[in-house]
């Protein structure tokens, strides 16, 4: 259901406000630059500090901005269960296409708790539901066989962001659910080498700076174009590197400024990258030919 090029898009903001007048222009840009969906409040988006209010407004807005041009798949993620229905029930109300759910974090459940996590989710809610896997944020790793059992019990879990970086975990994966789950890609570097192992996209942190370029990759490789799609990805490897080099999504987001698409702002804990680090940004930005 899902697949190719998604950005987890950022959250802008305004002297502290959701600024919704760039976010739409942002929107727009993503689309013209053949980006295939959009996950609004994921860990880009900055949804761990968003408060309800802002958290169904970053979505509504998304989905009204889209006007259903591509997929809107929130991010409906929660450590409690019954937090993540009530997230995922009021994104299917304001129309998004599907939910993203990252595993429960910080309280650490058990392989058969995260299973009964997502059977409940599932159970409540008929929204199409993306599982997420990034033990890096959570301290946590979802199984492939925990994830077969899921996909086995819950016919709404379509897909999955495996974020894992771990292409041997990830080739498990694909052998065991490849034929039911879309499986996407939810670390940069390895985009291009899940693609070769039967992967069907990305949702890409990258792609808010070079939507055509992290695209560019995808659609290579399903033409069968095999020499354009490796040559982007080592393209994309300095601009993959530098959107780390402080924590997600902070040097994204100053990117996104110094292009002059967005305000330098994020919600605390949050805050502006060391001087030192944005001058490493720019020369990479220069590099690729983006400032």
């Amino acid at each position: 259901m899902f697949k190719g090029s998604i950005v987890a898009i950022v959250t802008p903001f305004r002297k502290g406000k959701f600024d919704e007048k760039a976010y739409c222009k942002l929107i727009d840009w993503h689309i013209k630059q053949g980006t295939q969906g959009i996950v609004p409040c994921g860990t880009t988006g900055e949804a761990s500090t968003l408060d309800f209010k802002e958290h169904f407004r970053v979505i509504e807005v998304a989905v009204q901005c889209v006007n259903k041009r591509v997929p809107v798949i929130a991010g409906t993620g929660a450590n409690s269960t019954d937090e993540a229905i009530e997230l995922t029930k009021k994104a299917k109300k304001l129309g998004a296409d599907g939910a993203l759910l990252v595993t429960p974090y910080y309280n650490k459940p058990t392989q058969e708790g995260l299973y009964r996590h997502y059977k409940a989710i599932s159970d409540a809610c008929k929204l199409p539901m993306v599982l997420y896997n990034v033990p890096g944020r959570t301290a946590l790793n979802m199984l492939p066989s925990t994830v077969a059992r899921i996909a086995a019990d819950c016919k709404n879990v379509v897909s999955i962001k495996e974020a894992t970086g771990d292409m041997k975990q990830t080739s498990e994966l694909i052998r065991l659910v490849g034929d039911r789950l879309t499986i996407l890609s939810g670390d940069d570097f390895t985009n291009l080498t899940l693609y070769a192992l039967g992967g069907h996209g990305a949702i890409s942190v990258t792609a808010n700076i070079a939507p055509k370029m992290v695209a560019e990759v995808y659609n290579a490789w399903q033409r069968g174009d095999i020499a354009t799609a490796r040559k982007t990805h080592f393209q994309l490897e300095p601009l993959n590197a530098a959107m780390f080099i402080e924590t997600n999504p902070i040097p994204v987001k100053t990117a996104l400024s110094l292009m002059g698409k967005i305000a330098e702002e994020f919600k605390l804990p949050l805050c502006e990258m060391s001087a030192a680090n944005k001058e490493k940004l720019k020369a990479v930005l220069q590099a690729a030919e983006l400032l």
